[in-house]
């Protein structure tokens, strides 16, 4: 069953995964994530197959808390691989729990508050700005204060908000990436994270030699219920239609072609690959797969950090916040489950052709 490979927590998400990748004989090496607190958190990374073979590449948790359905991801295709042993002529390369402390501490962001795919900057961009209309908005996505029964409710302010700017204006401010509001939502840092140190230091090890690969991103939180949009990372070198020719299934969406929930992002973790290994073809997608209507995890996002930061700490009202988040970014529905189990395993079976 699906609800199988879904973990209750990061530890036991991170032995599940080290048990699985040990039980087909995959090399599994684990990377401490420097500041991340106390027990070790770690990115663990699991590689099968020729060094000098064609890779699949498959990451998870770059967002902390949607690693719970991108880990469950990856230990599907550890089990399957266990019981039908995988393409002989492929590499395959699965990054789990990129950002470990969001992950353990159910949230989105690292434990310096960073949005790791806002981080990723590549020559000559620098960790400043924000998009227009962030400091506008300041005040209503990061209160300065705890929460208190005589403000407007979230949803009120939200609608005023989108009556007055418009609904792409407000995602694309929220959603794009800022680097002037360290405690703020999508915050960007204002230098490499800790996670992208060891991404950085030790990514070449884990492609190896392979001529050509292809990469998918595990993300949640945005679209339509369990439908899933593939955002590539284009260039000249990989045009839209070359994805959409890689990805044949028509039932997923792709950014190229379908405009509505995308938006557009800098220190995005792809590109930063993309540049990295401009040496060979390197593809790139990330894989997002719809929870809840936008407003709803908004909202959960925008009270989660409200507690991190205002407080109280240590509450009921602090651990419902964060059990909301985790429903918004992997629902407990289990059609939910279900459904992005099966199109995330097709998907990877669509990357082991194209590879």
């Amino acid at each position: 069953m699906a609800e199988d490979y879904f973990s209750s927590s990061y530890l036991q998400a991170r032995e599940r995964f080290r048990i699985a990748a040990d039980a087909i004989g995959a090399k599994c090496d684990a990377y401490q994530v420097i500041g991340a607190g106390e027990g070790g958190r770690t990115i663990d990374v699991a590689t099968l197959g020729p060094a000098d073979a064609p890779a699949v590449v498959v990451s998870s948790g770059v967002h902390g808390v949607e690693g719970f359905f991108g880990s469950a991801v990856q230990l599907a295709m550890l089990d399957r691989f266990r019981r039908q042993p995988p393409d002989r002529g492929l590499r395959f390369v699965l990054i789990h729990a990129i950002n470990p402390f969001g992950f353990d501490q159910l949230r989105r962001f690292d434990e310096a508050n960073i949005d790791l795919n806002r981080n990723f900057l590549i020559d000559p961009q620098t960790y400043k700005g924000s998009p227009a209309g962030y400091a506008t908005l300041d005040r209503f996505l990061n209160p300065a204060s705890p929460a208190t029964r005589w403000e407007l409710p979230f949803q009120m302010q939200a609608m005023a908000l989108i009556a007055r700017h418009g609904m792409p204006t407000l995602k694309s401010a929220v959603a794009g990436g800022q680097y002037e509001y360290p405690s703020g939502l999508f915050f960007g840092g204002s230098q490499p994270a800790a996670s992208m140190d060891v991404i950085r230091d030790y990514c070449a090890r884990w492609i190896g030699d392979a001529p050509s690969v292809v990469h998918i991103d595990l993300h949640s939180g945005l679209g339509r219920f369990a439908e899933c949009q593939l955002m590539p990372v284009v260039s000249d070198a990989a045009p839209a239609s070359a994805f959409i020719d890689g990805f044949p299934d028509r039932s997923l969406e792709f950014e190229a072609t379908h405009q509505r929930t995308a938006y557009t992002v800098r220190g995005g973790m792809g590109q930063w690959f993309v540049d990295r290994f401009s040496d060979r073809p390197y593809r790139f997608a990330l894989a997002e797969f719809g929870t809840y209507g936008p407003l709803r995890v908004l909202a959960a996002l925008r009270r989660e950090n409200r507690f991190h930061f205002q407080g109280p700490r240590d509450t009921e009202a602090q651990r419902r916040a964060k059990a909301e988040l985790l429903e918004c970014f992997c629902p407990r529905s289990a059609a939910w489950r279900r459904r992005v189990l099966d199109t995330s395993l097709s998907i990877v079976d669509q990357a082991s052709r194209w590879s």
